[in-house]
């Protein structure tokens, strides 16, 4: 599916619009119900992933295909490695097959799980053979994407002694950890992390609760796009959200004041308005917790004009595509100059912003999303435009709540 997008009629944009639960907590909760199913989810995310999610834990034998699904591959080899008497062949999409999984799988291995690749060493697909896992202690690089590190967290309550987790360096993702800490903390879990150690204790079963997935913070940054590149006195109503979030992406509403966006707490909704703040020409962030918003800041600063320095970036060459490959390449069809590195990137300022450019989405919900708040300033198309789908369902048609001319072509 290909599509043309244009501005609102009225820049001056008001607008309310109401967005699915998290993706990261809804797959959390789903695999935390699967180990105690008296837990209840409400505002479940209504992404292809969590679908996804939903499906895999739901097999216990066979063939799981994950697709695209980067999290649940993590979370699930995790999961199906403790679930004794289930066999199943976790595999997914051609890109899946190329991301690394090794440091996830030897981790597992160590505390006593049966996983063999079917393919290539390192990287899916796996066969899994569930089983009691008998040892309680793991160590692992702390600079790795979070994912591995939350996988183990989740399914640390149901081994028998619990799960101490040892990692080594500097950790990256931190929000993230939080998160998967905080919903534990949440269904009567304990657990602590301090200093580089993580510790879970060990629960048979927890009282039925019912856990409300907050909205994805992740989402709202297309939005806080949208408002920084509209008109001053622009505002957006999105729901529904906490102001004491656990998603890292929450950092969002002290960022985009760098880019004239104010955000507004009201029960369990956010007010983003376009202020008149005079803007810097460049802004320099280092996104190590946050890397999922990287590509839409760099496509916000390019609208405003402003150059950006972005680093902490390393694990965004192995998500859905590498990623900061992918910006330098559709950012450039606009006249934009960029530099990447292995996890950075610098966008030089540049008033001028080319039209009729068709961009490219690699499978990758979000460089389709990220460009989309462009079409403030410019014309342009997105090639593939369905791969929202996997996070974001209803994209395109909030794009057209809010205003935006969506057309396919």
């Amino acid at each position: 599916m290909k599509l043309a997008l244009s501005a609102p009629a009225n820049s001056l944009l008001d607008n309310e619009i109401q967005i699915t639960g998290s993706k990261s907590e809804t797959n959390r909760l789903l695999l935390l119900q699967a180990l105690f199913p008296n837990l209840k989810i409400d505002n479940v995310s209504n992404s292809d992933d969590a679908e996804v999610m939903q499906k895999g834990l739901a097999i216990a034998n066979g063939t799981v295909d994950i697709h695209h699904a980067g999290t649940a591959m993590r979370f699930l080899t995790s999961y199906f490695a403790t679930q004794e008497g289930k066999t199943v062949v976790l595999t997914g999409s051609k890109r899946m097959k190329e991301r690394p999984i090794k440091i996830l799988v030897e981790a597992l291995r160590s505390l006593g799980a049966t996983i063999e690749y079917i393919e290539e060493e390192g990287y899916p697909p796996l066969k899994i053979t569930g089983k009691k896992l008998k040892h309680n202690k793991v160590s692992l690089p702390a600079n790795i994407s979070s994912q591995y590190i939350s996988s183990l967290i989740l399914v640390a309550p149901s081994l028998p002694d619990g799960l101490e987790i040892e990692l080594v360096g500097k950790i990256t993702s931190v929000p993230y950890i939080k998160m998967t800490l905080g919903l534990l903390d949440e269904i009567g879990i304990v657990a602590t992390f301090k200093d580089n150690t993580i510790e879970v204790m060990p629960k048979d079963e927890v009282t039925s609760k019912t856990m409300t997935v907050e909205s994805d913070w992740s989402a709202a940054s297309y939005f806080y796009s949208i408002v920084a590149l509209a008109e001053i006195g622009s505002k957006i109503k999105l729901s529904s959200y906490k102001e004491h979030s656990l998603q890292g992406d929450s950092v969002l509403a002290s960022i985009y004041q760098q880019f004239g966006v104010s955000t507004t707490y009201s029960e369990n909704s956010i007010w983003l308005e376009k202020n008149g703040e005079q803007l810097e020409d460049s802004v320099e962030l280092d996104l190590s917790n946050a890397p999922d918003i990287a590509q839409t800041i760099a496509v916000t600063c390019y609208g405003l004009g402003m150059g950006c320095h972005l680093t902490g970036l390393h694990t965004l060459p192995i998500k859905e595509t590498d990623r900061l490959a992918a910006m330098k390449t559709e950012l450039e069809k606009f006249g934009a100059t960029v530099s990447i590195t292995e996890e950075s990137l610098r966008l030089e300022s540049n008033n001028l912003i080319g039209s009729g450019a068709a961009v490219d989405t690699y499978n990758d919900h979000r460089m389709a999303m990220a460009f989309a708040p462009l079409a403030m300033k410019t014309n342009f198309f997105v090639n593939d435009a369905g791969v929202v789908s996997k996070s974001y369902p209803d994209f395109w048609k909030d794009m057209e709540l809010v205003g935006f001319k969506v057309t396919a072509v």
